[in-house]
């Protein structure tokens, strides 16, 4: 908490982003520091991997199901507008259908913004491969993970729909992907938005006032204010 302030004090102009390789890192000092400082970004990164304990446990992740349920409920009570986003893996050695609607279930709690999802592949040499046989047929890892992303798809849409109307202080990052017409920068949240160049003098590490028009389920559609 106390690097991420120093960093943030280097200059206001500094968008700082908090990228946490573990939920364990997330201390309430660190939110309390995100929260203070306007150019920390309403962001973290919340790797879930599982929502069954039985399967964390296996992970050796070093948490609960509801310790996890817990630290989210503790984002959003001290940064209201926080994004959030996680790694979901399908298809972990051992998992049962009842696992699997247990991720399906603490996504929806979550209400992730969006995920990285996988389905689980053996790595030799990994502490998983040394300890557990990878028994789950690759078509059942195939239809969690569709299960996984067609919540994900739902939940992001749901958030991005929110934000129609809003106005947010837009990063450019550089062109849009489809059109040298446009830009694609990231508000605080780290969600991409698209906005026409039109004749502003603008480049690429400009803020920008940008509002947000329509939505599709990865962007954000909008217009400078």
């Amino acid at each position: 908490a106390m690097l991420l302030e120093q960093v943030a004090l280097i200059s206001p102009e500094l968008r700082v982003r908090f990228s946490t390789s573990h939920p364990k890192d997330i201390t309430d000092d660190v939110l309390y520091t995100i929260a203070q400082y306007e150019n920390i970004c309403n962001y973290i990164h919340l790797p879930v991997q599982s929502g069954s304990t039985r399967i964390l446990q296996l992970m050796n992740r070093t948490y609960t199901r509801e310790w996890y349920m817990a630290k989210v409920d503790r984002i959003k009570e001290i940064i209201p507008d926080c994004a959030i986003s996680a790694d979901v893996i399908s298809g972990f050695c051992t998992e049962t259908e009842e696992d699997h609607q247990d991720t399906l279930s603490i996504m929806e709690y979550s209400q992730y913004d969006f995920s990285y999802m996988f389905f689980y592949s053996d790595r030799p040499g990994t502490l998983a491969s040394k300890r557990f046989v990878d028994d789950i047929p690759e078509e059942v890892k195939k239809r969690r993970l569709a299960e996984v992303v067609e919540m994900q798809n739902k939940l992001s849409a749901k958030s991005n729909a929110k934000d129609v109307g809003k106005t947010f202080k837009i990063l450019i990052e550089g062109n849009s992907k489809k059109s040298d017409t446009d830009w694609m920068g990231r508000n605080s949240q780290n969600k991409v938005i698209v906005f026409p160049k039109e004749n502003y003098n603008l480049k690429k590490g400009d803020y920008v006032q940008v509002k947000v028009n329509s939505c599709t389920q990865a962007t954000l559609l909008g217009e400078v204010v």
